[in-house]
């Protein structure tokens, strides 16, 4: 199996561990860095690896950063990515049964060289159950990747004027993100 792996500068350590333990399991791994501690943006390394997988250079995908997160929201922004954090066993193999997780995000803060190997090994061996049930929600997935909102009807659980609300608000959120007020100005990364 071809697997793609990256790291911004809290990862790369680890990200380094996973390589030479995933290549001596008989992987073949592209590692697509970062290769210092030098600081750098994860949603670069994020995009790197959701790439290889959306392109079909790589079968499956892992991001490292300090806690999974930020590289999980960057990946999950291209579509056909389907990027979640695990940090324990049964999700590391759940998320791809159920949910055909294709990029698995780890956090270099959060876990250890031991965990962060069975987790990989874990992730990289689940397969997806292709049960209907998990297929239909894969197809909600799809729809909201192509809308990039949610379509009030397929919320079946929804009351009809409960309907018309979401669609109203719904209806308000084209505007174009400007970034965190002016009060609030953005935190130097460690």
């Amino acid at each position: 199996m071809q697997v793609a792996i990256g790291a911004d500068h809290a990862g790369v350590a680890l990200k380094g561990f996973l390589v030479e333990h995933l290549e001596g399991l008989g992987y073949q791994v592209a590692d697509l860095g970062t290769h210092s501690e030098q600081p750098v943006d994860y949603p670069d390394s994020a995009a790197a690896v959701g790439e290889a997988v959306r392109s079909g250079a790589a079968e499956r995908g892992i991001a490292v950063c300090g806690s999974g997160a930020g590289t999980a929201i960057a990946a999950n922004k291209l579509p056909g990515i389907r990027a979640a954090v695990a940090h324990d066993h049964y999700t590391a193999h759940q998320m791809v049964e159920h949910d055909d997780v294709n990029l698995l995000c780890l956090g270099a803060r959060v876990v250890g060289q031991s965990l962060a190997a069975e987790l990989a090994e874990t992730f990289l061996t689940a397969v997806f159950s292709g049960e209907e049930r998990h297929l239909r929600r894969l197809q909600k997935i799809r729809a909201l990747e192509k809308t990039n909102k949610p379509v009030a009807d397929q919320v079946y659980w929804l009351k009809d004027k409960d309907k018309d609300s979401l669609t109203r608000a719904l209806e308000k959120t084209d505007k174009p993100v400007t970034g965190p007020p002016a009060s609030a100005p953005p935190k130097a990364d460690p």
